[in-house]
């Protein structure tokens, strides 16, 4: 049964702008090893950012967000990973709901979203 899941990642503002796309990649990499070829649908890189309060002695990170869909529950060898990850500060890994899978379009007909 495939499930839907949101990924969110906070990488540690240290990381050059050029090692930024390395460790997108790096994480896009271990989700589809492990989810399948296709189990990514989409990316979000929403850039750097301030923290509303500070983390590890930093105060801003930049933050990626991903909707994947895979079989594999739980992605545990990528949550794995992601927590021994040093230029990573935070990520959260949650699965959605049936009902907004199924609105996002993800998981069987969506709908469009509607604005207001």
């Amino acid at each position: 049964m495939k499930r839907a899941y949101e990924l969110m990642i906070i990488i540690d503002s240290d990381v050059s702008e050029n090692d930024i796309a390395a460790v997108i990649t790096r994480t896009e990499g271990l989700a589809t090893t492990e989810g399948g070829a296709d189990a990514i649908k989409s990316t979000d890189n929403w850039g750097r950012r301030k923290f509303a309060y500070e983390i590890n002695h930093k105060n801003e990170g930049t933050y990626v967000v991903w909707e994947i869909v895979t079989e594999n529950p739980g992605l545990p060898n990528t949550e794995r990973q992601l927590r021994l990850a040093d230029d990573i500060v935070r990520h959260k890994l949650f699965r959605l709901p049936e009902k907004e899978a199924a609105r996002r379009g993800l998981l069987g007909d969506g709908e469009p979203a509607v604005a207001g």
